[in-house]
């Protein structure tokens, strides 16, 4: 049986790994993508909310059947309070991701890249100087790997990190074609929140996550109280990676890009820059290693990625556990502290693809004075609950 052979396999077919491929075939480096899935960008797990800039640093062009929507307000609401950030000098829009995906695809075969569908990554093995990838087609090999398979590699990690989730596609009079809503309520959706990403007036992604729930319930119960009156034309399960970075990132001539990396927010889940930027990195450091023979330069991938994102990962792992100790009392309390300055300031300053701006515009404000002693509160409440129920 003859063995194919190249220069990098790339096993998932995400953001991360096309953006990978798109690098690597791009500088001369023979390049091929297996994706277990009947289709590129299928199933579609994203909410799809990505800013034009962060497009443009993924060297994408948006097309304009990959455009869903334009969005021009955040509404943030707990049980009693609630406010909004304008999203207009952020430049945030709703991308249809099955098609974004398929374009970065594209890219990568415009550039020499091979992609499969239906090919199954089952195993890995190393022969010398390759690796020996096993499919469900035929065994392949290759100099260099990079496992994009997403969350099925982090089977591993701590649970904390991995939360249930469930999204609908729905049609409904109440869905603002322009607002963003993120719903928080410690008790129906702990640890995260349910969120109506508008895909245009009257359709959107309405979608929920939370330690320990039922999704499909909390999110049917949640459509309910907002009208009796919508349609669900799709459903989607799936769980997210709130847990932060997993590294290593490589690991002698093999490398984890994207979710497989834990490379998603701590905050939303959302990675459709920093995966992608991952794939970016990836794929240049896998380049240059091949070009030059030098497989230290491989390293410089992990190295880069946490330049660019370690700090801003840091700070949303920090604001997450802060968030998964708040009761609602608490979560009303910092919302309602919230001066219309600070807000003003997050709308005009704060980046949408780096949250930590934000969270520092927030924390130069009032609400700084204010967080101790809620915080205090918060905490000396959740002690008289423990005592009562022992």
């Amino acid at each position: 049986m003859v063995i194919e052979y190249y220069d990098v396999l790339i096993a998932g077919g995400s953001v991360a790994g096309l953006t990978t491929a798109r690098e690597c075939s791009s500088n001369g480096t023979s390049t091929i993508v297996i994706e277990e899935d009947h289709e590129i960008g299928t199933p579609e797990h994203c909410g799809g909310m990505v800013s034009l800039v962060g497009l443009q640093k993924l060297g994408l062009i948006l097309h304009s059947n990959n455009f869903q929507n334009a969005v021009s307000t955040a509404r943030i609401s707990s049980k009693s309070a609630s406010f909004e950030i304008s999203a207009e000098k952020q430049n945030v829009i709703v991308v249809d991701r099955r098609g974004l995906d398929k374009q970065i695809a594209k890219q990568a075969e415009d550039a020499g890249a091979e992609i499969r569908t239906r090919c199954a990554f089952k195993s890995l093995s190393k022969n010398q100087s390759k690796y020996i990838v096993k499919t469900s087609e035929r065994e392949i090999e290759c100099k260099y790997f990079v496992d994009a398979k997403g969350l099925g590699s982090l089977k591993d990690a701590s649970q904390n990190g991995i939360l249930a989730s469930a999204q609908f596609e729905i049609y409904a009079k109440w869905i603002d074609g322009k607002t963003v809503e993120i719903i928080f309520d410690s008790e129906k959706y702990p640890g995260f929140f349910v969120w109506i990403i508008p895909t245009g007036e009257g359709t959107g992604k309405v979608g929920v996550a939370g330690k320990g729930i039922n999704t499909s319930l909390a999110l049917n119960e949640f459509i309910n109280s907002r009208s009796t009156k919508y349609s669900i034309i799709r459903k989607i399960f799936a769980p997210i990676w709130i847990g932060g970075p997993r590294p290593p990132f490589v690991v002698d001539r093999a490398l984890v890009v994207g979710d497989s990396a834990g490379q998603t927010k701590p905050t939303t889940a959302g990675g459709i820059f920093s995966c992608g930027m991952a794939g970016i990195l990836a794929g240049k450091a896998i380049s240059q290693a091949n070009e030059k023979n030098d497989n230290r330069l491989l390293y410089e991938y992990e190295k880069n990625w946490k330049s660019m994102f370690q700090k801003e990962f840091n700070s949303m792992l920090f604001a997450r556990k802060v968030l998964e100790r708040l009761d609602n009392k608490s979560i009303d309390e910092i919302f309602s502290s919230l001066s219309k300055k600070a807000i003003k300031n997050v709308s005009n300053f704060s980046d949408f693809d780096f949250h930590s701006s934000a969270l520092d515009l927030f924390l130069r404000t009032r609400i700084a004075t204010n967080l101790t002693k809620i915080l205090i509160e918060n905490e000396f409440r959740r002690v008289l609950s423990g005592m009562k129920d022992n």
